[in-house]
């Protein structure tokens, strides 16, 4: 696995630092083969249908293996991911955490609002 610091940046005047994880792409397992069998005698084969025509999909050749490539970006302050997005070959997948203030509320936040009543049942 590789690791690339990113440096620093702002996300919503939060600074952050950024990390780069590349993974690289593993080959398919390849199935065993199967033992050689003995020949046996021959029948009469019976017609074949025609071929349907193949897809261009079906003859575009193997693709290269893709490596996991995750980027995390993560508060400074708060020691927390704000961003991380992760690409492979299966896609991708963006998860974003919208920073908060590690301040103290205004005391307000907390206060009983006017003409507020409490009933008894």
């Amino acid at each position: 696995m590789q690791v690339q610091d990113l440096g620093k940046s702002m996300i919503e005047g939060h600074e952050v630092e950024g990390k780069r994880y590349v993974l690289p792409a593993t080959q398919k397992p390849q199935m065993p083969s199967m033992p050689k069998m003995p020949k046996l005698p021959q029948m009469p084969k019976a017609p074949q249908m025609p071929k349907p025509p193949q897809s261009p999909q079906a003859t575009a050749p193997p693709q290269p293996p893709q490596p996991t490539v995750t980027e995390v970006w993560t508060s400074v302050k708060l020691k927390t991911p704000v961003l991380t997005k992760v690409t492979s070959a299966l896609g991708s997948q963006t998860t974003y955490c919208k920073p908060t203030s590690s301040e103290e509320p205004h005391p307000s936040t907390f206060e009983i609002p006017p003409g507020y009543k409490l009933k008894s049942s």
